[in-house]
């Protein structure tokens, strides 16, 4: 037991793939060729015996509803699709109760590569029946949860840019592709990022839960979900060459070794800038500035792979 409470569905999560009754959460439009690994992982679930039902998601909100009016009848509530679903499940999800799992099939799956999760439909099943269950510690922004990453500056922006179609197409180097497009219209407002009540002038700031960003991109390497603390990643400089300079550094996992980039350990960060721009968490935008980003008091109960 991991200190969260005492009832019969955490308990039963605890337990075997007979005691784990499962819930997965389907997002049909999320990237990739879902639909076939999705039924991989649900026939694979149905061979080890796991009593397991399926909702599918008919809009954007609708995953938050579903694992919020469902999770009394389930003890593991499955989030399958990309970081997106998982970011609404994680809203929904009952505190100190269920715990999360995910099937990864969106375009960017960070939460399910931070953790080492593999793309196999055997591994995700017996991860879902039979993996630890452990607490990690999510974030809060304007009072909504995040699990990996929330930010203002360039990075939101490049984010409000990335369309559907884009992300089917190029998978998490949609984000790249739309910040070389970003940088080459011109440098746009900074911002102003309160770190643990210091100030910082910057272009971008992003508080990272974890060393992922983006996908398979190292931000962040000293960040872990079992921490009760953000890596806060500042990107100072503004204009094409800069932005230029962070997108490649980002893709060699070296954005952090940069002169003109801070990485800050914090708890607490509040972004102000130009009011309405937006802000993302977890490659979705959430809310606009001005932003207070922080540690949520209640950890989320995370399957881990087998």
């Amino acid at each position: 037991m991991d200190g969260y409470g005492g009832d019969a569905a955490q308990r039963a999560a605890e337990g075997s793939a007979a005691q784990r009754r499962l819930l997965a959460v389907f997002n049909p439009v999320a990237g990739g060729n879902r639909r076939a690994r999705f039924d991989a992982v649900i026939a694979a679930l149905k061979d080890l015996g796991a009593p397991v039902s399926v909702i599918h998601t008919e809009s954007r909100g609708h995953a938050e509803a579903i694992a919020r009016e469902a999770a009394d009848a389930f003890d593991v509530i499955a989030a399958a699709g990309g970081d997106g679903t998982i970011n609404e499940v994680v809203n929904g999800l009952p505190r100190k109760r269920q715990a999360l799992g995910i099937i990864p099939l969106g375009t960017a799956n960070v939460l399910a590569d931070e953790i080492g999760l593999s793309k196999a439909a055997d591994v995700v099943a017996r991860s879902l029946m039979q993996g630890p269950i452990k607490p990690i510690h999510v974030g809060r922004i304007n009072g909504r949860r995040f699990v990996m990453m929330a930010g203002a500056g360039f990075d939101a922006d490049v984010v409000a840019g990335v369309s559907l179609a884009l992300k089917k197409k190029l998978g998490p180097l949609a984000y790249v592709w739309q910040a070389a497009r970003q940088a080459f219209r011109g440098g746009a407002a900074g911002c102003t990022a309160t770190v643990d009540g210091v100030v910082h002038k910057t272009a971008s700031a992003v508080a990272c839960n974890g060393r992922l960003y983006g996908g398979p991109f190292i931000a962040a390497p000293k960040a872990s979900l079992a921490d009760e603390t953000f890596e806060v990643v500042l990107m100072r400089g503004s204009g094409p060459v800069n932005i230029a300079r962070y997108g490649t550094a980002l893709m060699m996992g070296v954005v952090g070794k940069l002169k003109d980039v801070d990485i800050i350990t914090a708890r607490e960060v509040v972004v102000e800038g130009v009011p309405g721009r937006p802000v993302q968490a977890d490659g979705d935008i959430i809310a606009t500035l001005p932003a207070r980003i922080s540690i949520d008091p209640e950890p989320v109960r995370l399957i881990h792979p087998a």
